[in-house]
């Protein structure tokens, strides 16, 4: 080999690593999320029309939960598990912090509906992508201790027997900063059960009796 070849072959092996390490700096300020803004309170969900759905609702409370710049979805995954541990921790958290400021009751049978008030963003939102956060939420409400979890709170248990739901709600959109998310909270009266023949929402199974 020449020393002329030997250039040629330093040249071609320079002009190849130049544009990879400029996409990779290209593909590092895509990564970047533009500042949405500061926190904003959406305009609270128009209550009355779920509870004209519920037989026999009883007292009702709307949370508005904490703001969060990271939330969990069904359709985000991490790079490591322990990530997504600790968004979830986090999220359970802010609930239970409500519980004192806002009389949080104990209850034996509610329905929970969560309202997503999403970004101002050009693409539809499905609600029920958010399905992880609201989990957290509710386990925060019921158990707000993890090391503790016999000691419950707003129900006995998550489970069909006392809880129904959580179903989901698109709610008004945030001005700025990151989506916000409310809990509406129903007391029901009786007891959860799908032999009956009533529905609560009107469109699925039978869910309640008397």
């Amino acid at each position: 080999m020449t020393a002329k070849q030997y250039q040629e072959i330093l040249a071609r092996r320079r002009g190849a690593q130049q544009p990879a390490a400029a996409a990779a700096v290209k593909k590092s300020a895509r990564k970047k999320p533009a500042d949405p803004g500061p926190p904003a309170t959406p305009p609270p969900y128009d209550v009355e029309p779920l509870l004209a759905g519920l037989p026999n609702p009883g007292r009702h409370w709307t949370l508005l939960m904490p703001y969060a710049e990271e939330m969990l979805t069904s359709n985000k995954r991490y790079p490591h598990w322990s990530k997504e541990h600790r968004i979830r921790k986090q999220l359970r958290a802010d609930a239970t912090s409500l519980i004192k400021p806002m009389d949080v009751p104990r209850l034996q049978y509610a329905a929970i509906y969560f309202v997503l008030h999403p970004r101002k963003v050009s693409r539809s939102r499905d609600p029920l992508n958010w399905a992880p956060t609201v989990k957290a939420y509710v386990d925060g409400l019921v158990t707000p201790s993890p090391d503790l979890p016999t000691v419950r709170h707003l129900l006995p248990d998550d489970d069909s027997e006392h809880l129904l739901g959580p179903f989901p709600l698109m709610g008004a959109p945030v001005e700025t900063g990151f989506a916000r998310m409310s809990l509406i909270i129903v007391e029901l009266h009786g007891p959860l059960t799908s032999a009956n023949g009533e529905t609560v929402t009107g469109t699925g199974v039978s869910t309640y009796r008397n």
